[in-house]
């Protein structure tokens, strides 16, 4: 499974989302830090849900993290997130 399919997977078992938009960004850095042939390496995200319901951005951000796991974060250079209820 590819990492955007395991980051959707994740977020849809953690979220129930509405909305998922998930993106590999990464030929859009070629060049720039953290840039990995053959992608993988940077990520944007929107997710509606009503979990994040009275959730601060930070929480929101926390709960994303969490959910994705700390190894799956830790081999991605870059996750911008589009995070509302």
């Amino acid at each position: 499974m590819s990492k955007l399919e395991t980051i959707e997977t994740r977020l849809r078992e953690a979220f129930d989302p509405r909305e998922l938009e998930v993106r590999d960004d990464s030929e859009r850095h070629r060049g720039h830090a953290g840039y990995q042939e053959g992608g993988e390496s940077h990520y944007h995200v929107v997710i509606r849900s009503d979990r994040f319901d009275g959730q601060s951005r930070i929480a929101r951000h926390r709960a994303v993290h969490s959910a994705l796991g700390a190894d799956l974060v830790a081999s991605i250079h870059a996750l911008s997130l589009d995070l509302g209820t």
